[in-house]
């Protein structure tokens, strides 16, 4: 799969889950208006119910102040029948002022309530008359209270109690703070079921109870009066907390699955990305491999071809000469094969090191000598700065001289005219330090990020021959992690680079660097 088509499977992918998220917001939108418009209608419903119960309220109580329940029971029959005594109220106000000036509500109601009583007679008529009587009674002493201030007709713990009840009745169980306005004074008389004695008149003072009074939960008091005298307002603190309640199981349920989604798409990419290196770093490794063996096995096929040739038969030095040759490529062959079978050991974690004391210098001074004639056939030096007072570490011989083999192999095959190596020694604390330093063509940043990656090859622009597998610096990095050690580069393009390695006197000590 190539780059672009990996890059359009992201954009799509990407696309698709913010359309999905996009969606699901609109429906998690959806269901807070549904939600808000739900708790608006039942909050109003619920307040016009304690609106029409005050005013149940004050008749019941004129009933039983005039006729010791009888009125009561009229009233029931009343509503019960579904008269709405409201509408006639209006009706009789006017009668009263008309019909009778000057002659207070109060008194009217007193006269009619004495003559009820008086009136024993028990005839259709007479009852009849009564129950006009009583109704016009009713209707004059409810008159007589919009003249009373308002927070006389109401009783501030029953409004409390009404208001809860009709609530909760609604399914509406919440912090709330609400209180009755006054028209006539401008303000609160009652806040959270009690009167405010300390409500000062007139509009210069303005309202106090700011979030009650700028709630838009509010209801007029008293309708049946020819002007309202005021206002029940409520304000819910954690409104929100109730609408969004059952909205934020699924807000959190689709962050989380998104983020989810994402992820899992992100690790995907990832290796996608990651398998489509390697493959390539596997591709490159076949190739290198390829050609390194390819050049053993013509040099030892044209050795074979000459020994077997009768004019070299019978010429013993070159008979050994071919014999040499053969045996030095199937030596480089089988060393090849080596890497190649040590990497899959230490990928299988199977690597067992033979422990012992080793003179780290004199490992350098063998390693020196044995790449000294490569470095000279491109005019170039290697030397050495042994500065380590105490040179002997515990570890494996045999992989410590690997590890500076390849290292100093890599200086030399990175400096392409006149090599310039130096490997240097000195005590830290905790251990030994090397340094194996060059003056060759350098690595970049990204380079230097994957370096100790298996099968991986620094690219080296027109320089084509550099020949490996990526295998060598994946073994350093496996070696010195085994030997408890750690190996660090510091490297510019062209300006060389520099391979810092820290072994521990002992297998057991703590790495101190």
């Amino acid at each position: 799969m190539n780059k672009k088509a990996i890059w359009a499977i992201i954009g799509l992918m990407t696309i698709s889950v913010v359309c999905v998220a996009w969606l699901q917001w609109g429906l998690i939108r959806t269901a807070i208006r549904v939600n808000e418009e739900k708790f608006d209608k039942t909050v109003f419903g619920a307040l016009a119910a304690v609106a029409n119960r005050l005013e149940d309220e004050e008749r019941k109580e004129a009933m039983n102040f005039y006729s010791n329940g009888y009125l009561a029971r009229f009233m029931e029959r009343q509503n019960s029948s579904g008269n709405v005594l409201d509408k006639q109220l209006l009706e009789i106000e006017f009668k009263l002022k008309q019909n009778r000036p000057g002659i207070p509500a109060s008194s009217l109601a007193s006269d009619i309530f004495g003559q009820l009583t008086a009136d024993t007679c028990k005839c259709y008529n007479c009852m009849l008359r009564r129950e006009n009587s009583y109704e016009t009674a009713i209707m004059a002493y409810t008159l007589q209270n919009t003249f009373q201030p308002l927070e006389q007709r109401i009783n501030a713990e029953g409004l409390a109690e009404i208001l809860d009840q009709e609530l909760k009745n609604r399914g509406i169980d919440t912090q709330k703070d609400f209180g009755v306005f006054s028209n006539l004074q401008n303000d609160f008389v009652i806040a959270n079921g009690h009167y405010l004695v300390s409500a000062t008149p007139g509009p210069e003072s303005g309202p106090s109870f700011k979030d009650i009074f700028a709630s838009k939960y509010k209801v007029t008091l008293f309708n049946q009066d020819e002007v309202s005298p005021g206002l029940l307002m409520v304000h819910f603190p954690a409104k929100s907390s109730v609408v969004w309640g059952s909205v934020w199981p699924n807000l959190l349920g689709t962050i989380a699955f998104a983020a989810i989604t994402m992820l899992c798409f992100g690790y995907t990419i990832n290796v996608i990305f990651r398998q489509k290196k390697v493959s390539e770093m596997k591709t490159d490794f076949i190739n290198n491999m390829t050609h390194e063996f390819k050049t053993p096995i013509a040099t030892i096929s044209l050795a074979a071809d000459s020994i077997t040739s009768p004019m070299i038969l019978g010429q013993a030095e070159k008979v050994q000469r071919f014999a040499n040759i053969i045996k030095q490529e199937n030596k480089r062959m089988n060393n090849q094969v080596e890497k190649v079978l040590q990497m899959a050991l230490i990928d299988r974690q199977e690597v067992k090191l033979k422990a012992d004391e080793v003179n780290v210098n004199d490992i350098i001074h063998h390693a020196v000598e044995n790449i000294s004639l490569q470095v000279e056939k491109k005019d170039g030096t290697v030397q050495y700065r042994l500065e380590a007072e105490n040179p002997v570490i515990e570890g494996d011989m045999t992989h410590i001289a690997n590890v500076i083999n390849n290292l100093l192999d890599n200086a030399n095959k990175y400096s392409p005219e006149k090599p310039d190596i130096t490997v240097s020694t000195r005590n830290v604390q905790g251990g030994l330090e090397i340094v194996i330093a060059d003056k060759g063509i350098g690595m970049n940043k990204e380079a230097r990020k994957h370096i100790f990656d298996k099968f991986y090859r620094v690219h080296t622009g027109n320089l084509h021959d550099v020949k490996g597998f990526g295998l060598g610096l994946s073994y350093v990095k496996a070696m010195m992690d085994a030997h408890k050690g750690t190996v660090d580069v510091k490297s510019e393009p062209g300006k060389g680079s520099s391979f810092i390695l820290y072994f521990p006197f002992r297998q057991e000590a703590k790495i101190m660097n």
